[in-house]
């Protein structure tokens, strides 16, 4: 593979010297592999493009959900739905797609993967009925059968394959808004057929969980559905995670039930959800699964959603993922769309990996020299059901940078005439770029193997003279999620974006995102926050001063004043409306402000019977 070239413009600015020195550096290695100490969700990998309404009505749409993440011998496998394939790493941020020898025709539907005896075991079938198959080649992909097909009464869906320490196999399954939760344990000498009958073990309870609700904002009386079951044991607990109340939606996350037996009766966790992440750029934290990196910590993969093509347009994050010394489980999304460091990237406290790099581009003046697009877009729109928001229409230039993946911007054209330019307003030290492509009426399916992405970025401080921060303009890899981490931080007012190419026939950018640190003053702490509960428990009304440097607030909450593990990021609105509570338990919250230029000190803590 060529080597792609980054120029970067190092202004020695901490120590407030404005020469300008043209540094060069290697993004990838020689083997093609970035060399980066951080990433930015949602993480980019070649996701498949979908065939589900190819015969239809040709809505194309890329998605990336359900991640099944398994540790083999050091390498991680990413199993991932309908994608035709997955993906392994040895570091969790360069992924590389491997297409096996044999596998599902069809794509494997939410698969489940577990390892033992030296192989991976996967179920996916998306029939719900089918053969475990394993391989101890994952590299290859010669998955071979079982030869026993798995046929409980309603099928297998959103199966996960967990091992016990004793080497008994446990099948947790189910994907409804009916049915529960179900596991049964398989006979591992007798090519895995179940043992006894399948077990229920739990369902929702929307009225008593708050964020068990449907619905945006958990808005909707329609019946939520519960599922993605995952395992976690860890010092003698079983955690076994579940995704609800629906993946098109903000609200989508991850909870967990605990038990001393992976049979149970399992307990529901009081701090529930543990995953959630109902704000930002790119929303929604469910049917994930939790994995140990190299170094001991825990990683927490999950769905989140787009929904405008079709409701089941998706993507996928990582975030810090552990254990309280009391054993609550948590997952860390607080600005889980911003840039944080790898597993490899020491730091101090694993919980803590975001890098403190800010947004600089939110609602910046943007410009282009193309027209203004006003087609219409193909899709598959369910929102008068209830089952999806209505799509944006508008593909005007701003949509570039308003923080919301579900809008977009398009160019009339696709060539390398396009380009936009945007106003930092004032000069900042920008770290990172990242450039999400969207897909407007396209017409690729599958995983063709001419996908890309070319595009040059230029930085300024007067827009006038420009400088190359990042060359891609022979840059022969599928990058989405485009995301750019410069060696050292360049100092610029102005950024454009120079077009290239893409394979797509438009050129469509749901967000260009530019982080690093402003050099002004960080927000003041929020004044007068107050927190209500209504009369509906599941809700809390909280409310503070607007801060007039803000760019927006991040509020947190949990049932210990030490563990306030839960969040949710809005943009300039000073309230916020939490309806993920759950009615029989006490919670305290706090809230603090954030700009570009860092974040403010927390509030007082305050507590919410």
């Amino acid at each position: 593979m060529k080597r792609i070239l980054v120029y970067l413009i190092l202004f020695l600015s901490v120590s407030c010297n404005t020469d300008k020195k043209l540094a060069t550096d290697e993004v990838f290695t020689e083997t093609g592999k970035k060399n980066f100490k951080t990433y930015c969700n949602p993480i980019d990998i070649d996701y498949s493009y979908m065939s589900h309404y190819r015969s239809k009505n040709a809505v194309s749409y890329r998605s990336g959900a359900d991640p099944a993440i398994v540790n083999f011998k050091g390498r991680f496998y990413m199993f991932v739905t309908r994608s035709h394939g997955y993906w392994a790493s040895d570091d969790m941020s360069n992924w590389k797609f491997i297409k096996p020898q044999s596998w599902y025709f069809n794509g494997s539907n939410a698969p489940a993967a577990v390892v033992k005896d030296g192989k991976i075991l996967v179920y996916g079938d998306p029939s719900g009925r089918g053969a475990i198959i394993e391989t101890d080649n994952p590299e290859l992909g010669d998955w071979k059968t079982n030869y026993a097909v798995l046929n409980p009464p309603g099928g297998i869906q959103d199966p996960n394959l967990f091992l016990d320490d004793d080497g008994r196999l446990y099948l947790y399954e189910e994907s409804s808004n009916k049915w529960p939760i179900r596991v049964v344990e398989l006979d591992t000498k007798n090519y895995y057929v179940p043992i006894g009958e399948q077990k229920d073990l739990f369902n929702l309870q929307p009225d008593k969980h708050g964020w068990e609700r449907f619905g945006q904002d958990h808005d909707s009386d329609l019946a939520p559905y519960i599922e993605g079951p995952w395992m976690v044991k860890h010092h003698g607990t079983y955690y076994l995670e579940y995704g609800a109340p629906g993946t098109q939606w903000n609200v989508y996350a991850d909870g967990v039930y605990t038990s001393k037996s992976p049979l149970g009766p399992f307990e529901y966790a009081p701090y529930n959800p543990i995953s959630y992440k109902p704000g930002g750029f790119l929303k929604g934290s469910g049917h994930g699964s939790t994995v140990k990196d190299n170094q001991g910590n825990y990683w927490h993969y999950a769905t989140m959603a787009i929904s405008v093509n079709y409701k089941f347009e998706r993507r996928i994050g990582m975030y810090p993922a552990g254990f309280e010394t009391n054993g609550q489980m948590y997952v860390n999304t607080a600005y889980g769309d911003y840039p944080h460091y790898l597993p490899n990237t020491d730091v101090g406290n694993h919980k803590e990996r975001f890098t403190g790099w800010m947004l600089l581009s939110y609602k910046k003046t943007v410009k282009t020299n193309s027209p203004v697009v006003t087609k219409d877009i193909n899709v598959v729109d369910e929102s008068e059901s209830g089952f999806m928001l209505e799509q944006i229409r508008e593909f005007d230039i701003a949509k570039v940078n308003d923080e919301e993946i579900r809008s977009y911007w398009v160019s009339e054209t696709n060539n390398d005439s396009i380009y936009f330019e945007m106003d930092l307003e004032k000069p900042s030290l920008v770290n990172a770029i990242q450039i999400n492509f969207q897909d407007f009426n396209s017409t690729i399916f599958g995983r063709p193997d001419h996908l890309k992405q070319q595009f040059v970025i230029e930085s300024s401080m007067d827009g006038k003279t420009w400088e190359t921060m990042a060359d891609y303009s022979k840059n022969k890899k599928d990058m989405p999620h485009a995301y750019i981490e410069l060696e050292n931080a360049v100092k610029a007012r102005y950024i454009r974006y120079n077009h290239v190419y893409c394979t797509n026939k438009y050129l469509s950018i749901s967000e260009f995102r530019v982080f690093g640190k402003g050099l002004d003053k960080k927000p003041i702490t929020p004044p007068n926050f107050k927190v209500k509960r209504q009369a509906d428990k599941r809700n809390a009304n909280l409310t503070w001063d607007k801060v007039d440097n803000a760019t927006g607030y991040v509020i947190y909450w949990g049932i210990s004043k030490d563990k306030l593990n839960l969040s949710a990021l809005m943009y300039e609105q000073p309230n916020y409306e939490l309806r993920a509570l759950n009615t029989d338990q006490s919670y305290y919250m706090q809230v603090e402000a954030f700009n570009e230029n860092g974040i403010s000190e927390k509030s007082e803590i305050i507590y919410a019977e």
